[in-house]
Parts: structure tokens; sequence; C-alpha cells
């Protein structure tokens, strides 16, 4: 078995007009995501609710579970389907749901994470983000603003690196794209000199 590490393209989308108000309107936000899967019953409430608590404001991904919240506030922004490469550079934090996609495109940008596992490979995720140091693991389920404010979760970005630089940076996280050939070549029983 070979490890490449993650298969990250590089995602050149650039962030929207609003998105970019939004970010420089201020402290970074936090960001809340649950991605294509189904999210539990009022969790954009709940979250807008904790990062008000911890004095932050929040960014709520709507994802293929329509997460929305009722009110119009100045401290929230709902946004769809955005460049996580680009975003997650920006904020103090990501709270999310374990996929693979979200937790590496977290690591790639130094965010600390807080995962809330719904299912499959998500509680895998959440093991490895807490081992690693790069956030920690919520209890599965419906997460409440209490739960997501009172447990010890890593600081947000402000005045503290994130731990994955002790793992090797993120060109760690980012190296599966540009291994994997050369991983494949090695198994081929093709001659070197035809593959380019």
């Amino acid at each position: 078995m070979v490890q490449t590490g993650a298969w990250v393209l590089p995602d050149s989308r650039p962030r929207s007009a609003e998105l970019e108000r939004f970010l420089n309107a201020g402290e970074p936000p936090v960001y809340f995501g649950f991605g294509s899967i189904r999210a539990p019953e009022e969790v954009a409430e709940t979250m807008v609710q904790a990062a008000r608590v911890l004095g932050r404001r929040a960014i709520v991904s709507r994802g293929w579970a329509g997460l929305s919240v009722p009110e119009d506030a100045p401290d929230c922004l709902v946004i769809g389907e955005v460049n996580h490469q680009a975003l997650f550079q920006r904020v103090a934090a990501v709270v999310h749901h374990g996929g693979a996609g979200t937790t590496t495109a977290a690591a790639c940008a130094g965010a600390p994470q807080v995962v809330i596992p719904q299912h499959y490979d998500q509680h895998y995720w959440a093991r490895r983000v807490h081992q690693l140091g790069i956030g920690t693991a919520h209890a599965p389920g419906a997460p409440t603003a209490g739960s997501l404010t009172t447990r010890r979760y890593p600081p947000t970005r402000r005045g503290c690196p994130c731990p994955i630089h002790r793992h090797g940076g993120a060109g760690r996280w980012r190296a599966g794209c540009g291994r994997a050939p050369d991983r494949c070549r090695g198994l081929m029983p093709i001659r070197p000199d035809v593959i380019q």
C-alpha cells in the first residue's frame, strides 16, 4: 500500500465581492458548514449563536442541506459554493462535518478546526484532526451553542500559529497530487521515458 497524501488540485476561483467585503469589515469570522450532508435541525442558528457568544462574526455555508439564518444581521453571512482554499486562509476557525475535502482544505490553510462528525469517514477525520492537534472532535450529533462554546477548543488563528506547522506544514497536506503519479509510474511495467 502506498499513501500519497491528499489529492488537492489548485482552485483559482476568486472570492465573491460580497464575501470579500464581509471579510474586510472586521476580525476574521468563524466558518460553519456541513457540506454535502443533511444537517441537524436549526444548526445554522445554533452556530451563529455560538459565534456571537465568542464575540466572532459567522459565515454559514448553505451546503446541500440548504442552511440559512432567518435574520439579516451584519455579523453573519450565508454563502453558497465557495473556494475553500481561498476562504479558509481568512477565517479564525472552521467548524464543519468532517468531510475529507473540508478537513484537508482547512488543514492546508492552517485554520483551527472543530469537527462535528455525522457518519461514515467523518468520525475518522474528527479523530485524526484531534490527534494531530490541528483542531478537536465535537461529539457526534447536533451541536448546541453551549457545546460549541464551553468545551476546550483550539484557539482561533489570531496570535496563535496552527499546530499543523509542527507536522510538516501545509505543504505536506498538498503533496498528494504531485506524489501520486510518481508512485504510479514506479508500479507500472512501462518504460519511464514513454510517460511524460
